[in-house]
């Protein structure tokens, strides 16, 4: 009962706050002239301060970036990194031969120990033949590159799993451990296992530099180490509010950075096997194991867990699709996906009240986390409607009567004036954006770049349909339960990399 409402809450205060706004911009416009400015207030104010974390953790990165992490390492952690093992999963199904190679090549271009690299091809049953083909192809490839490398076939309709990421995730791992690590005899402890969906392409110092964390960070075993998504492999093959959507969520992901206190792991992360263990490994039945993984620690664990971030970029593809609408379509059905990430709330809500024989999690932890969750949630499904839609609403419902007072006159232009400035904002991200742009034989010229800046005034649009829409979609499914509960939708895969 406890986890259902609390999974449902961010859904309800959602809607209720819609549709108020839409009643009272009829019956009261005053009322929500007054919501509208103190809300644009808000979150003008919360931009201003967000602002300042991502140029801290985007001028981090950079630094980060030029550092030749795997010298650093042997001068300073020299003979304690040998120690160090690297477990890599790389779920995989129906992928083209070219995704599956792309991911492998890279990592075996890795400056770092390739023997001290233990990669698994995470295959799944239901890929059937097509997929077993691929991974031959594969390992005749790069069987002998690495330490170990090993193809993990999961077994499609076990009871009790969702057919998705985290189950393969933890059959892999299992199969890993018992084949790899406990048969070689190597300490688990000494070992870090990373799953990356299979567009990954890390950073060609990336393991170096988990490696120097892992090695100096305080109760290293006590931590997930989480990169930055950076969503550009396919960067020139995808429509406009692809590469829009991409940004941003990239940005969001450079402040978390930023803000480690308040971020948990996200998609591709790292994280010590002996915790990945002991917490029963990746949730089988859910669609954000990726998320879960974190909570599951915090718990298992006594509120003792913390993301370490690693201000440091992995690559990988924006939403693509076999056309302008599919491609659409597509990226829409991603966003719904990780806005799904709400059923987490229900989790922690239902295990923050059970009586434990662990060490409870602190209470000023649970109610953080609790509120984090609910906030998050519904600011991602209410926020963009309400900054550049519900402003212009008491205009257009309130009537003659409200139209004839100064307030009528006034909303428009202090709306507009609030989203003027937030497109200072905007016009910052879209600078900062050119960072990241991907170069291609022939270059990028600056008539090309100029088009790339100039994209960004569709933010307003973008975040509305393909960000509120679908998060309110996974809410509203969240409060409707049953039939309409999402499962593990598997984003298309590129098979163009960046030239």
């Amino acid at each position: 009962m406890i986890r259902r409402f609390a999974e449902a809450a961010p859904g309800i205060a959602a809607w209720f706050t819609l549709l108020v706004l839409v009643l009272f911009s009829w019956k009261l416009p005053v009322w929500v002239v007054f919501f509208i400015v103190l809300y644009d207030l808000f979150w003008f104010l919360k931009i201003v301060y967000l602002s300042f974390y991502l140029r801290y953790s985007f001028n981090k990165m950079r630094k980060y970036m030029k550092i030749d992490w795997s010298a650093k390492l042997a001068k300073e952690k020299g003979e304690e990194s040998k120690k160090i093992k690297h477990l890599i999963i790389l779920p995989a199904l129906h992928e083209p031969y070219e995704t599956v190679f792309r991911c492998l090549d890279n990592l075996s271009r890795m400056r770092y120990r390739l023997k001290d690299m233990f990669v698994i091809l995470a295959l799944e049953e239901r890929g059937g033949s097509k997929d077993m083909e691929v991974g031959k192809k594969i390992e005749e490839k790069f069987g002998n590159t690495f330490g170990k490398f090993l193809i993990t076939m999961h077994p499609d309709k076990i009871p009790g799993e969702l057919a998705g990421k985290g189950a393969n995730d933890t059959w892999a791992a299992k199969q890993a451990v018992g084949k790899i690590i406990d048969t070689g005899a190597i300490p688990r402890e000494n070992v870090i296992v990373s799953t990356f969906d299979i567009d990954t392409i890390p950073g060609h110092e990336y393991f170096s530099l988990l490696t120097y964390k892992f090695l100096t960070v305080q109760k290293p075993e006590r931590s997930s180490y989480q990169p930055i998504p950076v969503y550009t492999n396919n960067f020139y093959n995808v429509p406009v509010f692809a590469r829009l959507v991409g940004f941003s969520g990239m940005f969001w992901q450079i402040m978390q950075q930023g803000r480690p206190e308040q971020n948990v792991t996200f998609s591709s992360h790292s994280m010590p096997l002996q915790a990945l263990i002991e917490v029963g490994y990746w949730n089988r039945g859910i669609v954000s194991e990726d998320s879960r993984i974190f909570f599951q620690c915090l718990l298992h664990y006594g509120g003792d867990w913390k993301v370490e971030p690693l201000f440091y970029p992995v690559y990988m593809d924006a939403v693509e699709g076999t056309g302008f609408w599919n491609a659409l379509r597509n990226l829409y059905r991603q966003q719904r996906r990780w806005a799904w990430g709400v059923e987490n709330l229900g989790y922690i809500a239902e295990e923050f009240t059970k009586k434990t024989d662990k060490k409870p999690v602190p209470l000023r932890q649970k109610l953080f986390w609790l509120w984090h969750n609910f906030e998050g949630k519904y600011s991602w499904a209410t926020s963009s409607f309400v900054i550049f839609f519900f402003g212009w609403l008491p205009n257009i419902l309130g009537g003659d009567a409200f139209q004839m007072t100064i307030f009528s006159y006034n909303l428009p232009e202090f709306t507009g004036n609030i989203i003027r400035v937030a497109t200072i904002g905007i016009a910052s991200s879209a600078f900062l954006s050119m960072f990241f742009i991907p170069g291609r034989s022939g270059g990028v010229s600056k008539k090309q770049r100029l088009l790339y800046l100039l994209q960004w005034v569709l933010t307003p649009l973008t975040l509305m349909a393909f960000s509120g829409a679908p998060a309110l979609d996974a809410l509203t499914r969240t409060v409707l339960g049953g039939k309409y509960r999402l499962g593990f939708w598997k984003t298309p895969k590129s098979v163009n990399a960046v030239e």
